[in-house]
């Protein structure tokens, strides 16, 4: 399974050209998805231009008011809904293009489906339960189907409960059916809407763990959830507001704006990204930027008294830089190189916005300031060091 799904494509000449068949570069795209819902009430926009990428291998919470679009967000995914405009892309496969047998097909194969309720057929045993989907997708031989289902139970510590039906066992033990079967046709993919909602926290954290063991053998999970301890122990969250997603670096630089800001923000974001040695910002040029770093590391240099560079500091995933200027007026006072060791990926702010924004928001504009001071005394030392030597 995973082989079909991760394979790259080949240009012609026995070379991959690092894309999938319609054009993606990660397992999971979703570009400029809106969907639109028609209610009694009128139209109702759940998700707003929304774009998301998950590379093989993540582990990536979704998480949201009620409301927010959480669940339709994976539902796109999944191909339960279709979005009104934008594509949905899953390695090889432009998902919104499928037809509905073509999606049952593909959805077989390629996808396991958490449900928050379980959604176990009552009428049949557990193992029973589990056979199901390879029965539906033909993935394997008929003799080999109930000895894999076994498999699955003992994965996830339910073998001794095989032969009974679903009623007979708790919500926990349930749940872990649910994956086990939603395990069944060894997708490479696993989402997950809200998958400990029912359960006490000693449950959620077990089912948690089994989760996190399943990545560590190479599954991709989304996982929908309003739990934000769980969140913490994923590899990434999505955050949505409104049917908008928010850039996550931006709420790690700066988690004291409010959701609304962050959404506004999210919207004056570039991305940008910066060759291996490459000036983003240089010494004695005005200031017009305030920077977030989304991927890579930076070095922070000085220039010295014979016009070398002399660094004073590194910076990396989640840190910021260009804000002293922009809140203190003045041409930079240093010079930043993306990282010898792979280059950059930044997102880039326009000084309007960040004045607006953080002048907007006191809590910001202090903790801000506060970094600005610790960074001058920083950067003051490093010349300091550069006179003396």
């Amino acid at each position: 399974m995973f082989g079909n799904l991760l394979k790259r494509k080949s240009n012609g000449n026995g070379k991959s050209n690092g894309r999938y068949a319609p054009g993606n570069d990660h397992l999971i795209e979703l570009r400029g998805v809106t969907k639109t819902f028609e209610t009694t009430g009128g139209a109702f926009t759940a998700l707003k231009s929304v774009d998301v990428k998950v590379d093989a291998g993540e582990f990536v919470a979704v998480i949201g008011k009620s409301g927010s679009g959480k669940s339709t967000l994976i539902n796109m995914l999944a191909g339960i809904d279709r979005p009104t405009s934008g594509e949905v892309l899953v390695g090889h496969t432009a998902v919104h293009k499928l037809s509905e047998g073509q999606m049952a097909v593909w959805r077989g194969k390629n996808l396991g489906i958490v449900f928050q309720f379980f959604q176990l057929l009552p009428t049949l045993s557990l193992v029973e339960n589990i056979m199901l989907p390879m029965d539906f997708s033909n993935t394997y031989a008929p003799r080999q189907r109930r000895q894999r289902a076994m498999g699955l139970l003992a994965q996830v510590d339910m073998t001794d409960h095989a032969h009974k039906l679903p009623s007979a066992i708790s919500g926990g033990q349930q749940q872990r059916v649910a994956i086990a079967r939603a395990l069944a046709n060894d997708p490479p993919i696993l989402v997950a809407d809200e998958p400990t909602g029912n359960l006490d926290s000693r449950t959620a954290d077990t089912i948690f763990t089994l989760f996190e063991s399943l990545v560590a053998q190479g599954k991709t999970i989304l996982m929908v959830t309003h739990d934000h301890d769980l969140a913490k122990r994923v590899s990434r969250t999505i955050i949505i507001s409104d049917g908008e997603v928010i850039e996550q670096s931006l709420t790690h630089a700066l988690p004291s704006l409010s959701e609304e800001q962050q959404v506004a923000v999210t919207h004056h974001l570039d991305p940008e990204r910066y060759a291996p040695g490459a000036v983003v910002i240089r010494q004695g040029e005005p200031a017009d930027k305030f920077y977030i770093i989304t991927k890579g590391a930076v070095d922070v240099l000085i220039t010295g008294a014979h016009g070398q560079e002399i660094p004073v500091a590194s910076m990396s995933e989640g840190q910021y830089f260009g804000e002293i200027e922009l809140l203190r007026g003045g041409q930079r006072i240093v010079t930043v190189r993306a990282s010898l060791n792979g280059g950059v990926e930044v997102a880039e702010l326009d000084r309007d916005t960040f004045a607006s924004t953080i002048g907007g928001n006191h809590q910001t504009y202090r903790a801000m300031d506060q970094i600005v001071a610790d960074r001058l005394i920083q950067n003051q030392a490093g010349r300091s060091v550069v006179r003396l030597g």
